[in-house]
């Protein structure tokens, strides 16, 4: 696991042990450990990925947070104060996993009565929720269609406006890129960049990958309520050993013995118009640039082998 070294100003959102058990069953009760001992710190101004497969305990971190449920041990503070600070949450910006909106409220009204929440100015309010609505994606019509007409992307949308709506330091996100579409994912992740460069720290859970390497400065991977990996997406996919991948192409299937032979390699594998290599270090690299010209190949390319976050992922339910 990473270690995270942050000056105390610099952490926004520090989790400290943090751990949640449920008890289930009728008769015979029976405790079962959502979140064990979760320690981690946010730095300000960063996007922070959430990761882990379902059940992990993501979105149960994020309702502690929200205070939406309590922890069963451990203890967590955002923007230098407990979470039990009512005051904080005027500073911070919530979007659930599943959010449920009064269905007769317009996308317009909903904004006005979440910034009534805040108790924003009703001139303010509607200034705010005009920018909001725009920079979502949701034109004048669609502002003042009632939310029970909305799809399931454009509920995303809005409710990710509303998370907006006080103009929050921080912004936690369950799920951001649920139900969208690729432009409507396109769309969000430019509006996540626009954040961090605002200097807003943006804590989300996700599943969509390439999301994730697409946005974040740093991610943690968690596994059965634990922290699995924390660190920045090119620590977390580097790999352990020193092996290189190797493609090239104008190789006949007929040499791919000579490559099995000669090669000190991981792998030897066809590919439609030529040859994939996994090196095990870089001394064989060598050896197979000279044995694809010998075998009047074409290099595409050396790289390090490189764990993709699908691995990771996948890896914690192992």
């Amino acid at each position: 696991m990473t270690t995270i070294e942050s000056s105390p100003s610099d952490t926004v959102i520090e989790l400290t042990q943090l751990t949640k058990d449920y008890e289930t069953g009728f008769l015979k009760k029976k405790r079962v450990r959502a979140l064990d001992h979760l320690s981690l710190e946010v730095r300000r101004g960063e996007i922070f990925g959430f990761l882990g497969p379902n059940g992990a305990g993501k979105t149960t971190t994020l309702k502690l947070l929200m205070r939406l449920i309590y922890p069963t041990n451990g203890a967590a503070r955002i923007l230098g104060r407990s979470i039990d600070d009512v005051e904080t949450h005027s500073r911070i910006g919530y979007l659930p996993e599943n959010p449920y909106f009064y269905d007769y409220l317009s996308g317009r009204e909903l904004l006005n009565y979440t910034a009534a929440l805040f108790g924003i100015p009703g001139d303010v309010a509607a200034k705010r929720g005009k920018e909001l609505l725009e920079l979502v994606g949701l034109d004048s019509n669609l502002a003042n269609r009632q939310l029970r007409k909305y799809s399931k992307g454009m509920l995303q949308r809005i409710g990710i406006a509303q998370a907006l709506v006080n103009d929050p330091e921080v912004v936690f996100l369950d799920e951001p890129m649920s139900g969208l579409d690729p432009i409507g994912r396109r769309e969000v992740r430019d509006l996540l960049l626009s954040l961090r460069e605002q200097g807003k720290t943006v804590f989300f859970s996700s599943h969509i990958l390439s999301d994730v390497e697409a946005l974040c400065d740093r991610a943690a991977i968690l596994s059965r309520g634990k922290l699995h990996r924390c660190g920045t997406v090119q620590e977390l996919t580097e790999s352990e050993d020193s092996a290189f991948e190797v493609v090239a192409v104008g190789i006949h299937p007929s040499a791919l013995e000579r490559f099995s032979k000669i090669i000190s390699s991981q792998s030897v594998t066809a590919t439609p118009n030529g040859v994939h290599l996994v090196l095990r270090d870089d001394d064989a690299v060598d050896d197979a640039l000279a044995l694809i010209r010998d075998c009047g190949g074409k290099l595409v390319s050396v790289n390090p082998r490189r764990v993709s976050l699908e691995d990771l992922f996948a890896g914690t339910d192992q």
